[in-house]
């Protein structure tokens, strides 16, 4: 007995740096992500989904979503960085995972994808609300377009969407542009208007609304036009990313390889957008884009190099701080003209725009206000799509010392020419008064 105890606490010494090793903001690209499924026939219908991934060096651990012995952490460490939940119609996960585990994994920093579709449980309903994203409660309700359909469901009831309106972000949707409407047959949803951290990267068409395709409409249906969203993202304030997808076959090879061509439209593609868009949103939810890094904040009075320990009022000083983004396999300098430093006590005294050398640093001057106190150099950069940096350094400013004021101020030479002149005239006075008769 005494042995086997030794032996699981040798086992779990060498298991233990393997099991800490996750998400680094150094190292982006070396992760574990494990694929919940509801049915294993999943990992050959959405193969090249899957096969994206590995490409690009992601470690996938493909799992049911009711197995008994899953886990998100052991030894109170994650076993994974990313989650991807393709079980829509699980009512309950096997092991020790649930709702409240996956909204810590979230919470933790690290990334998901939950895709849905009309048989989506209360389960991952719960889910996508933790997310700021509600389904339609109707469960038999799907996405139905009259209007921007794809023409191969001519004859049917027209959930087949072409969807087009796609958020303008290349952060998130990459550089190139998506020429090819994206195929989505699913469930709409909504944002939470009071949840910011939430938006639409895929939606609907002003025509389109939500209802019962197999049923007549008995009342207005309640999701309409484009308040309704087929794809939908979120990035919290940890920069934990997640995609909420109402469609399952959005990610399937059937959708991947079918041709297209909207309705109404003249222009017909021999392969849908949805390879592309889903591939560039992977790389956006994984931080192989968008995903920014910051060095130390550095600031020297004008003309020296080193960094002082206390300011004093007027004093001219340099500010700079290297900003570089992740490109998928390095990191590259970031470029822009929106990066800005607030030189802050209670409220900002100096707000400058820095400028750029094209080389991830980013760069500016100016005068210390002539208050004194304690002060931050602050810079906090929110973009679109981009990680949210938030940076801070406090630094102390002093008055002038009684020996570092000008002998005489130039604005108080009419004092003290008033001064002299009185003097002179009391002296002109006091002679007159005296002598002169």
């Amino acid at each position: 007995m005494m042995n086997l105890s030794r032996s699981v606490a040798l086992i779990s010494l060498f298991l233990l740096p393997l099991l800490s090793f996750s998400f680094s903001v150094d190292n982006p690209t070396d992760r574990r992500v494990l694929v919940l499924l509801d049915d294993l026939s999943l990992k050959s219908s959405h193969s090249i989904f899957f096969s994206t991934l590995k490409s690009r060096g992601f470690d996938l651990d493909f799992k049911l979503a009711e197995d008994s012995k899953l886990a998100l952490q052991r030894y109170g460490q994650y076993l994974y960085d990313g989650l991807i939940i393709f079980a829509p119609s699980t009512e309950r996960f096997g092991g020790s995972l649930d709702s409240k585990s996956i909204a810590d994994f979230v919470d933790s920093g690290r990334d998901l994808i939950l895709s849905a579709d009309t048989s989506a449980s209360d389960l991952i309903r719960g889910i996508a609300l933790e997310c700021g994203v509600d389904f339609d409660e109707d469960s038999s309700a799907m996405v139905i377009d009259h209007s921007s359909f794809s023409v191969s469901d001519v004859d049917g009831d027209h959930t087949l969407i072409a969807a087009d309106d796609l958020v303008k972000s290349h952060a998130i949707l990459g550089k190139t542009k998506i020429e090819a409407p994206v195929l989505f047959r699913g469930v709409a949803h909504s944002l939470n208007p009071t949840n910011n951290l939430v938006l639409k990267v895929l939606s609907a068409s002003p025509s389109a609304y939500s209802a019962n395709p197999s049923s007549k409409l008995s009342s207005p249906p309640q999701l309409t036009g484009s308040a309704i969203s087929l794809v939908s993202v979120m990035q919290a304030r940890n920069n934990a990313r997640v995609v909420i997808s109402g469609s399952l076959q959005l990610f399937s090879d059937k959708l991947f390889r079918s041709g297209v061509q909207k309705a109404g439209s003249p222009n017909k593609y021999e392969k849908s957008g949805n390879e592309q868009f889903v591939t560039e949103l992977s790389k956006w939810v994984f931080h192989e884009r968008g995903h920014l890094k910051a060095g130390s904040l550095v600031h020297h009075r004008v003309g020296e190099t080193d960094e002082p320990a206390i300011y004093r009022i007027k004093d001219d000083l340099e500010f700079c701080v290297e900003i570089l983004e992740w490109s998928g396999k390095s990191w590259e300098p970031y470029v822009a003209d929106d990066v800005q430093v607030q030189f802050y006590m209670m409220s900002p005294y100096v707000l400058k725009t820095l400028s750029t050398d094209k080389k991830g640093l980013f760069h500016t001057s100016f005068k210390v206000p002539d208050v004194y106190g304690v002060f931050q150099f602050k810079v906090e950069y929110e973009k679109l799509g981009y990680t949210t940096l938030s940076l801070s350094k406090q630094i102390p400013v002093r008055p002038y010392r009684h020996n570092e004021y000008e002998r005489f101020i130039p604005t108080a030479y009419p004092y003290y020419g008033a001064c002299f002149t009185t003097m002179a005239g009391f002296f002109v006075f006091s002679f007159v008064y005296l002598y002169h008769k």
